[in-house]
């Protein structure tokens, strides 16, 4: 963005004044944090948004000054919170414009001024200021407006003058009057405070509680070195957590996503009993069990009209599918069923309806006020239908999931590239593509990494800035350069791990952080099976957890193995599959061949993986195993 708009230059102001009394009476903005101050790390993000930054902090004016800006000290006297800031700034500003941001959140985003200013232009408004969708722990979803983080035109200052003479001290108090734009952000965690000195060291770790050394070592047994798939699963579900941000959409828009609040049906649905059939209603009490009954048809009741009939003993009505059911009526004939019919009677044979058959009840699919769709449910077709039948136009759902993934190794190469000897092309990039488009996530193509120490740094700390989570595939396996652990152990906390599992045995998973964002990181194996394999039995359930999916890890089904498997117990093994289903509905599942980790086509033959957990030896033909399908999965 231009530092200008059409009427000047848009000023800066850092909010770092207050008493410190979280820090130890220490000035947060002067807190050391990642190799500098939390003020400084807001000043490098902040700075290039603006023409210019003043600070305003009331002590250690020299600490502040030596960031290289204009420090000034609040004016207005017996108060030190940020409105008396945000009056010191307004008044010493000669820009038309002014934005600020506190010096306690180091991630604020680097388009905040652009998007603030978009929306004050647009809205012709006096103040644009920041909010977020966010779920509460009950997961209901609700609008947090951040007003620290704002824009506003300097012609405000009368306003903020009268509030603070009239006794106000509110942040978010003083806009009455004011024409405000709220701009809505998507990463709620980009606007987190550092307010404690628990959180300032927590988060100086790089990691969020629990760190994974605390989760690998409540594990009885673990050993980085020989670890079950299934504590492996457990790990990595412990370990990661669901992103905070949450928007509203379309409801067309809506289909993948993940809802983030309840949706509760304000309507009973239907919303009156009504018929299931095209047929005669009528009061079920009247039928004879022995005898036929004729009844008098008074009229026609049509789905969506009223029509105002109300039969008497001895009548009924012509109904069509879906009208609502006139008072007095509890049973529908359909009208293929009537023993006879005229042009004003039906007649009715004995038995051939029961009293309360073919009519809906009012609320038989939803009540009002009872929860239709419940948080986390990842939003299918029919989901869709059935909050459009709530009348609902817009829903609260998780934001997308963002993640960057790319592949390691000299010898690879992209495709259309011209193929050196012992050089191959890089497939694992387009299947973790497919995996991660099919899941939802937005998706950030890193392109190949090769084998040197600096283009991995500088990877991972690229990732981490766009990213929730990172995908690698290759440089994970004992015979690495040492250099990959060393990186991850710089950058955060990564465990490297040896899986008894085939295919696929090394992996590394962890959390890395740079300049103030982290991101997890799943290290998967270079063999292209073996990739698709990790993927989805780890990395997968994780991202759906970071999604915030309610969503099962994986639907296993058995089917009957048409030939001998052989396998040692010790290890769980995934092979690939084709399943059929017998004339008799029976599942039976045949392994496609040779399994080996680096055959691609074999897992384009197969439509399902066959998994023979840990504990299971050789099978013989004829008994039953786990399978998982591909479809809808990888």
């Amino acid at each position: 963005m231009s530092k200008h708009d059409a009427t000047g230059a848009i000023h800066g102001l850092i909010l770092a004044g207050g008493r410190g009394t979280r820090m130890g009476r220490v000035d947060k903005g002067l807190q050391p944090f990642r190799g500098a101050t939390l003020a400084a790390h807001v000043l490098r993000r902040f700075a290039p948004q603006v023409t210019d930054v003043t600070i305003n902090a009331n002590r250690n004016a020299d600490g502040y000054a030596a960031l290289g800006a204009p420090v000034l000290a609040d004016e207005l006297t017996g108060f030190e919170g940020p409105l008396a800031g945000l009056q010191t700034g307004l008044r010493h500003t000669s820009a038309p414009l002014l934005a600020t941001a506190p010096c306690d959140c180091p991630f604020l985003p680097e388009d905040l001024v652009q998007r603030l200013h978009e929306a004050l232009v647009a809205q012709d408004a006096d103040l644009a200021l920041a909010v977020t969708m966010e779920a509460d722990e009950a997961g209901a979803a609700h609008k947090q407006p951040h007003p620290v983080f704002s824009l506003m035109k300097t012609s405000v200052l009368p306003r903020l003058d009268a509030y603070l003479a009239g006794g106000g001290r509110r942040m978010d108090g003083w806009h009455g009057g004011l024409r405000v734009a709220e701009v809505l952000f998507t990463d709620a965690a980009a606007f987190r405070d550092i307010d404690t000195l628990e959180d300032l060291q927590r988060e100086e770790a790089g990691v969020s509680a629990p760190r994974l050394a605390d989760v690998t070592g409540a594990l009885p047994g673990y050993d980085p070195h020989a670890v079950p798939v299934r504590q492996a699963q457990r790990i990595i579900g412990d370990f990661v957590r669901p992103v905070r941000g949450v928007e509203k959409v379309a409801l067309r828009a809506a289909l993948g996503r993940v809802l983030a609040a309840d949706i509760v049906s304000p309507i009973s649905v239907p919303a009156h009993d009504n018929s299931a059939m095209d047929g005669f209603a009528f009061a079920g009490d009247q039928l004879d069990d022995v005898h036929p009954t004729t009844l008098e048809v008074i009229g026609t009741v049509f789905a969506g009209r009223n029509a105002g009939l109300k039969p008497e003993r001895g009548q009924c009505v012509r109904i069509m599918t879906g009208a609502v059911m006139p008072e007095g009526c509890d049973t529908v004939l359909p009208q293929e069923h009537a023993a006879g019919i005229t042009e004003g009677s039906v007649t009715i044979a004995p038995q051939s309806v029961r009293p309360g058959d073919n009519r809906r009840h009012k609320g038989e699919d939803l009540m009002e006020g009872r929860a239709a769709l419940t948080a986390g449910k990842l939003l299918r077709p029919a989901d869709l239908g059935l909050i459009a039948s709530l009348g609902i136009a817009e829903v609260a759902v998780r934001r997308r999931l963002r993640v960057a993934f790319f592949s390691t190794g000299d010898e690879l190469r992209s495709v259309g590239e011209p193929l050196a000897q012992g050089c191959v092309y890089d497939s694992n990039r387009y299947t973790l593509y497919g995996m991660l488009t099919r899941l939802g996530c937005e998706v950030v193509d890193m392109g190949i990494v090769k084998d040197d120490p600096d283009a991995l740094e500088a990877a991972l700390v690229d990732a981490c800035a766009s990213a929730d989570a990172i995908v690698t595939s290759g440089g994970v396996s004992a015979g690495a350069a040492d250099y990959t652990r060393d990186i991850m152990a710089r950058l955060g906390e990564v465990a490297f791990w040896t899986i008894g599992m085939r295919p696929g045995r090394p992996m590394a998973f962890g959390r890395v952080g740079a300049h103030g964002r982290d991101a997890f990181l799943f290290g998967l194996p270079g063999n292209p099976v073996a990739v698709m394999v990790s993927f989805y039995f780890f990395a997968r359930p994780a991202l759906l957890r970071m999604m915030g999916a309610d969503a099962p890890a994986d639907l296993r089904v058995q089917a009957r193995s048409l030939e001998a498997i052989r396998k040692k117990p010790g290890r769980t093994e995934f092979q690939r599959g084709i399943l059929t289903v017998e004339p008799d509905g029976t599942r039976s599942v045949r392994i496609t061949g040779s399994q080996g980790s680096g055959i691609l086509r074999s897992m384009t033959e197969a439509n399902c993986i066959v998994v023979l957990p840990d504990e299971r030896g050789n099978v013989a033909a004829g008994e039953p195993v786990d399978v998982l399908l591909f479809e809808g999965l990888v």
